[in-house]
């Protein structure tokens, strides 16, 4: 099966990103000491592996199927382990925000393909990468790892009341 182009080159583009990513990750594996992150690493190196398989199958011209890219392992119980030294939380922050700029890729590769298999493909690729991201995000918060600033109440119920009537447009 033939691939427009744009689908082939964004997918090119794709595997060396993800072959950079997965490397970078071992390295943080391999230097993370928390070994919550260190699970959360590994899964997120399997799942990009998981990706780069469906990619190749996807750029097979000899494919007469459809791909289907495999669910996410089970997500991580008992995330409260011990806590992030500085460096574990440098590398969770980091990790976090490439699962979060892969997602973003991800999703907006699809918009621009052409191949319904190649964009269905893509866009589970970014709901498993944005799942990725949340899961780091709750490792962080979870040990304190983040500031999140909080809006009032009051600021929310003066926005809610400024736009309600939209709803009813």
């Amino acid at each position: 099966m033939t691939l427009p182009a744009v689908d082939l080159g964004i997918i090119a583009e794709h595997l060396s990103t993800h072959e950079g990513v997965i490397n970078k990750l071992k390295m943080y594996y391999r230097s993370a000491s928390n070994p919550v992150l260190q699970n959360l690493l590994k899964l997120n190196i399997n799942v990009l592996r998981n990706h780069v398989v469906a990619m190749l199958a996807l750029i097979d011209p000899e494919r007469n199927k459809v791909v289907d890219l495999p669910d996410m392992e089970s997500s991580l119980s008992n995330m409260g382990a011990g806590r992030l030294s500085e460096f574990d939380k440098d590398i969770a922050l980091e990790a976090r925000a490439t699962a979060k700029l892969m997602g973003s890729d991800n999703f907006n590769s699809a918009l621009m393909m052409k191949d319904s298999n190649v964009k269905n493909v893509h866009l589970q690729m970014s709901y498993q990468d944005i799942t990725m991201q949340m899961m780091y995000n709750t490792l962080i918060k979870e040990m304190n790892g983040e500031f999140v600033p909080r809006v009032s109440k009051e600021m929310q119920m003066q926005t809610l009341q400024k736009y309600f009537h939209v709803q009813n447009e």
